[in-house]
């Protein structure tokens, strides 16, 4: 390195766990004094975390990488992630990349950054998941200026789902210990955060390759009264795993959010069983109908994929019913997208581009309506808003515990910070509060 500050910009594709990480790499590098800067201002390095849950991701981190060497043919350009991890030869073939890190190693990232400039050639760190049965701790950023927190607490997913490639690219379930948990928890609470999200890529498989004694639960337990002040979201749990006991403690907890994500994926039996999802319709039924009667005004979010292989006009049909019927708060609607290396990717039935966009647009328009009549209820109530963006001076948005997404007047509040606000008005998209 020269005598000049060096310059690094990070960019993000993909989930929570994602940016979590890349957070953390962001406080790597800090410590050491480099620069962080924005993704799209001219850096000394690029740092890509990808993502490989469609073809579509894998093609945009290729185009995100050639943007960084074409910005600044003279950076060194870092890509990790589980595209990275998933298909190092593909991207040592990109001109301009000099170092890949897959899903592990990220702990060692500035070091390896380092011995760039020493050697120019590229360097693969690419490891072999199966030999890795450890989770790999590095501390969330403070840099960030984010308004919450990401507190990750488990990596890897042994579920299969035919349709997904994380398994392959996050490798077995691997869970940080409890007392590094909760030493993370105190730090990032000492740092100012009033809201933090724990997340994992099967969070609800926390502590099963640490012991029997160590579960979600007893985290969560434990969590919840480090210090009332403080609000806690889980960031999604698959709905078999949503203990009695859990909403027990969301019930009885005001500091533990009451919103929970449920993937449902699909909404008929035969096409939950030809992904491999470890639930019938009536199962997951169930666990609605238990959560809304432990927490009433619970927010209950999901997933769900349109245009799976062999799914029929009637499933459709029958996927509109249960929507309808389970009422939720929100939803993330995803066409399927055949993903190679998986069983999916091969069955017979796949559905055309132009039949898999009216039925995912068909949702959408279910899923703002449903949206709507959700936050409705809460006009003239006050919802507690953790003040995450200042759109203008005085002019604040944030979620609700609930996680209703409100905009809100206040010239006393900061960012970060949690304020009362009662909800007066709802529109598509827009919720509108006053601030106490």
């Amino acid at each position: 390195m020269n005598n000049k500050t060096p310059r690094i910009a990070l960019y993000t594709l993909g989930c929570k766990v994602n940016q979590n990480e890349t957070d953390a790499i962001a406080a790597l590098f800090e410590a050491k004094g480099y620069d962080i800067v924005e993704f799209e201002e001219i850096a000394d390095i690029y740092v890509l975390n990808t993502c490989t849950v469609t073809h579509l991701a894998d093609r945009k981190s290729r185009q995100i990488i050639r943007r960084c060497t074409k910005r600044n043919p003279q950076a060194k350009v870092v890509v990790t992630g589980c595209y990275a991890q998933m298909a190092p030869q593909d991207i040592e073939r990109i001109p301009g990349v000099n170092l890949i890190i897959g899903t592990t190693g990220k702990n060692r990232i500035v070091d390896l950054v380092e011995e760039i400039e020493k050697d120019r050639n590229t360097l693969n760190y690419v490891e072999d998941l199966q030999e890795n049965s450890f989770f790999e701790e590095i501390e969330t950023a403070s840099i960030m200026g984010r308004a919450r927190a990401y507190l990750k607490v488990q990596d890897g997913c042994e579920q299969f789902c035919t349709y997904c490639i994380i398994p392959y690219a996050r490798g077995n379930v691997r869970s940080r210990t409890l007392d590094s948990t909760l030493q993370e928890a105190d730090r990032l609470i000492g740092l100012g955060f009033r809201e933090i999200v724990l997340t994992g890529i099967h969070l609800g498989f926390y502590g099963r390759d640490i012991s029997k004694d160590i579960n979600l639960e007893i985290l969560l337990a434990k969590l919840l009264s480090i210090n009332k002040n403080v609000r806690w979201r889980l960031s999604s749990l698959e709905p078999m795993e949503l203990s009695d006991r859990m909403l027990e403690l969301m019930k009885t907890n005001a500091n533990f959010c009451p919103h929970l994500h449920l993937p449902l994926q699909a909404a008929h039996n035969d096409i939950l069983q030809s992904m491999n999802r470890p639930y019938t319709i009536e199962e997951y039924r169930q666990v609605l109908e238990r959560a809304k009667k432990a927490v009433p005004d619970i927010a209950i979010t999901t997933d769900i994929m349109l245009g799976f292989p062999g799914e029929t006009i009637s499933q459709f049909e029958d996927y509109l019913e249960f929507i309808e019927e389970m009422a939720f708060s929100g939803m993330h609607v995803f066409k399927y997208s055949p993903r190679k290396g998986t069983p999916a990717a091969t069955y017979p039935d796949q559905i055309s581009a132009d039949i898999k966009e009216k039925r995912s647009h068909q949702v959408r328009c279910l899923a703002d309506r449903l949206e709507l009549e959700y936050a409705k209820r809460f006009i003239g109530r006050v919802l507690s808003v953790l003040a995450e963006k200042e759109i203008e001076e005085g002019i604040w948005e944030g979620h609700s515990e609930n996680y209703l997404k409100v905009r809100f007047f206040s010239n006393s509040v900061k960012r970060g910070e949690i304020a009362p606000v009662e909800l007066k008005e709802v529109r598509k998209g827009l919720y509108l509060g006053t601030s106490y």
